[in-house]
């Protein structure tokens, strides 16, 4: 059996992953599930698949989740520290899908256990790139990409040695937006935004897949996942979402990853690997889908792309900031204190007056995304006065 923990059990990915454990019970034990405060989810989760613990970061909601799993077996604990130690149980299998850099410090402890990672929490990535890279190679831990894109590379690479690689193409459904006006976009509300014309995700990605800068922070991922520099990573707008990456090979072959648009098929691809799982996704029909459109995108209308290649480019803590002020610019927008177009207008903003910075060290990376917050969070109220 493989013992398994989720960072993030009651988020899109992690209810997606704790579906796919429930499928196979045989395969699967679970160390432990970890969860913000939806005590009601988190103990259904922990009841559904015999969880040894189920842990709340929220340290307000412990009374309420040791209420609700009293008559289980399942140890309760929450807090910051609890949610570290869950991720220090020493799974073979550690899904780490809480978003944002609030993911960053358990999906390192699970890392430095030396075992699988399968990273959901791109942010972790992207903000502290080396720091989590380096904890990954020293502790000899395996890191599988769960976004679709990059799980698509992954497997279209299946070992190939790297002189062979050319570049690669990540693809992005456009979004929401993708054939809106200027001004339609200008006057956006956080209603039209969430409404994926595709996908079905939380409404903080949502939002960075309309405004691109999820895409923009997959270029990063992949840059720091595959070794690639930004020329050797383009981006495709191809809105059926069928053809999630493509690998090109210096001989000009293409080799590209399809699949129907549901996250349980890269999840369970890094839950079986090396092996495949047999999994209820939808099965793609290629004769019924007929048409695949691939189109450039328009850094014009969406400069999350080209915000997120410069901070690439740069380098040291850019991303770091980058990723910071496009939080809080997501949720002010969210709170509709600021608009649409300014979400890529209060990052460019704050990268302008953070410049580069060395990122080092976790310290580094914390003490960065903390100022370019404060700095974001300034600029959001004086647009929102």
């Amino acid at each position: 059996m493989k013992t398994v923990t989720i960072l993030g059990s009651t988020g899109s990915i992690g209810v997606s992953t704790v579906d796919l454990l429930a499928a196979a019970p045989q395969r699967f034990s679970v160390r432990a599930l970890v969860g913000n405060c939806n005590v009601t989810r988190l103990a259904e989760q922990a009841r559904r698949l015999n969880a040894e613990w189920a842990v709340c970061a929220d340290e307000s909601c412990h009374e309420a989740l040791r209420s609700a799993l009293a008559d289980t077996q399942t140890r309760v604990a929450c807090g910051p520290d609890a949610v570290i130690q869950a991720a220090r149980l020493g799974a073979d299998y550690t899904m780490a899908a809480i978003t944002g850099v609030a993911g960053l410090a358990s999906t390192l402890a699970a890392a430095e256990g030396g075992r699988t990672v399968a990273l959901a929490n791109k942010e972790a990535l992207v903000s502290a790139g080396d720091v989590l890279l380096r904890a990954v190679a020293a502790a000899g831990a395996t890191l599988l990409p769960v976004d679709s894109e990059h799980n698509a590379i992954f497997q279209a690479l299946a070992g190939s040695p790297e002189r062979s690689l050319e570049k690669i193409t990540l693809t992005a459904s456009g979004g929401p937006f993708r054939l809106a006006s200027h001004e339609e976009m200008k006057k956006a509300l956080p209603e039209a935004a969430l409404r994926h014309p595709v996908w079905s995700m939380g409404a903080k990605i949502t939002i960075d897949s309309a405004t691109l800068f999820n895409k923009g922070l997959e270029v990063i991922e992949a840059a720091r996942l595959f070794g690639l520099e930004s020329g050797r990573i383009d981006v495709l707008v191809h809105p059926q979402s069928i053809v999630h990456g493509m690998v090109h090979f210096t001989d000009g072959s293409i080799l590209a990853q399809l699949g129907a648009p549901d996250m349980r098929i890269p999840i369970s691809h890094t839950l079986g690997w090396p092996e495949r799982l047999v999994t209820h996704a939808p099965r793609l029909d290629l004769a019924q889908a007929r048409t695949l459109e691939f189109l450039p995108p328009d850094e014009v209308k969406f400069p999350a792309l080209r915000l997120a290649r410069e901070a690439l480019t740069d380098g040291g803590g850019s991303p770091t900031i980058l990723n910071a002020a496009n939080e809080v610019a997501v949720a002010a927008f969210l709170r509709r204190r600021i608009g649409f177009l300014d979400i890529a207008a209060v990052v460019a903003a704050v990268m302008d007056r953070m410049g580069s910075r060395p990122a080092d060290t976790l310290e580094q990376v914390l003490g960065l995304d903390s100022e370019a917050r404060r700095c974001a969070a300034s600029m959001e109220t004086a647009l929102a006065a």
